[in-house]
């Protein structure tokens, strides 16, 4: 396996992370974060035209990218500088599309990439525990086409969202894997109530709940009921963004920790010199190299088999949930208390960190998932 990027992919990340750097440093994020928007319109099309959205699909929908690495490449810089803009949103909806859509539907991918359109995933309800095929919203048949019904939860920008991608119910038992379809959805369709609220690590989300909402025939993605393997083939691109994206945030946390330790002193030396802070600071860097190396893995296996994906995503996922949570957690102990005020930029990734592993299934989720996996191979 060739572990060097493309020069393309170099030239890429170079371009995000100059950006970031000058356009969107903490004091700018922290100020977006926190707005009752929870994301700048302006930064958003800016980040669109360096190609930071096409580079996440396939040439064969109007990208120039679309490789697992493509992905990760972008989402590492975006985890390098905190970004709050939907970009998940744009990644998880677009692979819908790009997977299922019809010819007519897929025609929304040009929004999603020159940034004008804001896709949400509306897929969680509540009382859900990341079980992807448990799915309780209803979707009835009507003459014209189908009536929606249901609730779903922690809907990530979906104030800011024209379009939700929806699951929801055709047939079968509450969990069960066959009758779950997909549905473009109008954020502003009748029906379609929105309660917002700000995340604990920046950004909105809202609870969407779905009462009556009439929608045409043209609004089913896929074929009725069978739009599970499409939901989890868009999540798995979503699990690599995560995945890459705490990478970017632990190099941000580790270099910030580095520079604490040589320049804070105690007894008249820098704290680094403390042969226990060093050995400390040593298996943090073992330790994100390994989660590196995770990342690489299941971006080289995005066009395998559905196991071998799946399995090397929840792998992933798993190893970016332990090693995120222990990172955060030295970084901020090594910094002592400062390491958790709110002015400090540390604090922010740390809490980043152990949020990621709370989207799209925990560590211990996607460690039952994967040996569930192993199972099946076997």
């Amino acid at each position: 396996m060739n572990f060097e990027h493309t020069e393309d992919r170099r030239m890429l990340a170079d371009t995000l992370n100059r950006f970031i750097t000058e356009q969107y440093p903490f004091e700018v994020r922290k100020q977006v974060a926190g707005s009752e928007q929870g994301l700048s319109t302006a930064v958003w099309q800016q980040l669109a035209e360096i190609g930071a959205l096409g580079a996440l699909f396939p040439e064969s929908v109007g990208g120039f990218g679309g490789a697992g690495f493509d992905v990760s490449v972008v989402f590492e810089s975006l985890g390098r500088g905190l970004v709050v803009e939907p970009f998940l949103g744009a990644l998880i909806v677009g692979r819908a599309l790009a997977a299922a859509g019809s010819p007519a539907q897929q025609e929304a991918l040009a929004g999603l990439i020159d940034g004008s359109t804001v896709a949400a995933l509306a897929h969680d309800e509540p009382g859900n525990h990341y079980e992807l095929s448990r799915v309780a919203t209803r979707a009835t048949p009507t003459a014209n086409g189908w009536q929606l019904d249901g609730a779903k939860a922690v809907v990530l920008q979906a104030q800011a969202a024209q379009l939700l991608l929806v699951s929801a119910r055709v047939a079968g038992d509450v969990e069960a894997e066959d009758g779950i379809s997909l549905f473009l959805v109008p954020a502003d369709a009748a029906g379609v109530q929105l309660r917002g609220y700000g995340r604990i690590d920046g950004g909105r989300a809202a609870e969407v709940t779905l009462q009556g909402v009439q929608l045409g025939a043209d609004a089913l993605l896929g074929a009725a009921g069978q739009g599970f393997a499409t939901l989890e083939l868009a999540i798995g691109w979503g699990l690599l963004a995560l995945c890459a994206e705490a990478v970017g945030a632990m190099d941000v946390a580790k270099q910030y920790t580095l520079e604490y330790l040589q320049t804070r002193k105690q007894f008249g030396v820098p704290i680094g010199s403390f042969q226990a802070l060093q050995h400390r600071m040593a298996d943090v860097l073992l330790e994100i190299e390994q989660a590196r190396s995770a990342v690489i893995n299941a971006a080289a296996a995005m066009d395998a088999d559905r196991l071998t994906r799946e399995r090397a995503l929840s792998a992933a996922k798993f190893s970016i949930g332990r090693i995120g949570a222990r990172v955060a957690e030295e970084a901020v102990q090594m910094h002592g208390g400062i390491g958790m005020t709110w002015e400090l930029p540390l604090a922010h990734y740390a809490k980043r960190l152990v949020m990621i592993d709370h989207q799209l299934g925990d560590e211990d989720h996607h460690l039952q998932r994967y040996i569930a996996l192993g199972r099946s191979v076997a």
